[in-house]
């Protein structure tokens, strides 16, 4: 019986279940977005979080380094701890938690597994803050149809100021 026991377990080994973890986190980190099966992303989920967590508790030089060894031993890969910390960790430091976002795809259609894609939330363009940022902010739109009178009174304008000859022309 397992009550209790909240560890998924994935159907492998302890050390192929570390290897798996640290492939797929390592993976997450470089391309932002992965797709795998849904058990994987949601124990991917729980592998990632907590070590995205110690890049951002870096008080004093000393902590720095050390949590960049502690998450170097989860993840075994130096271009992925460095990217971490120095693309990852900025883009997250203002967010108490909730740094994956997991996105059901359906199943599979080789073994009916079900797919899911797992990403870093502040890495995606389609949600969030980096469309609003990016986007120029839009003309203020009204129901009232109040542009003919606007037009209407600066062709006046302009058509006055054409007749009227500048000081300039009169001299």
């Amino acid at each position: 019986m397992r009550h209790g026991d909240k560890n998924n377990n994935l159907g492998r080994t302890a050390s192929h279940r570390k290897a798996l973890l640290m492939n797929l986190g390592c993976q997450l980190i470089t391309n932002k977005r992965i797709t795998t099966t849904l058990a994987k992303a949601k124990a991917l989920r729980t592998f990632i979080e907590p070590l995205i967590t110690k890049t951002k508790n870096t008080a004093s030089k000393e902590a720095i380094m050390h949590n960049h060894r502690v998450v170097y031993s989860y993840l075994n890969d130096k271009a992925a701890v460095k990217e971490l910390f120095t693309v990852v960790a900025p883009k997250v430091a203002g967010r108490p938690g909730g740094y994956t976002r997991i996105i059901k795809l359906g199943a599979r259609l080789g073994d009916n597994a079900e797919l899911a894609m797992i990403e870093l939330v502040d890495f995606n363009e389609i949600y969030g803050k980096g469309v609003k940022a990016a986007a120029e902010p839009a003309a203020k739109k009204t129901r009232r149809s109040s542009g003919g009178k606007k037009k209407a009174a600066e062709a006046a304008t302009e058509a006055e100021a054409a007749e009227t000859p500048s000081t300039e022309e009169k001299a």
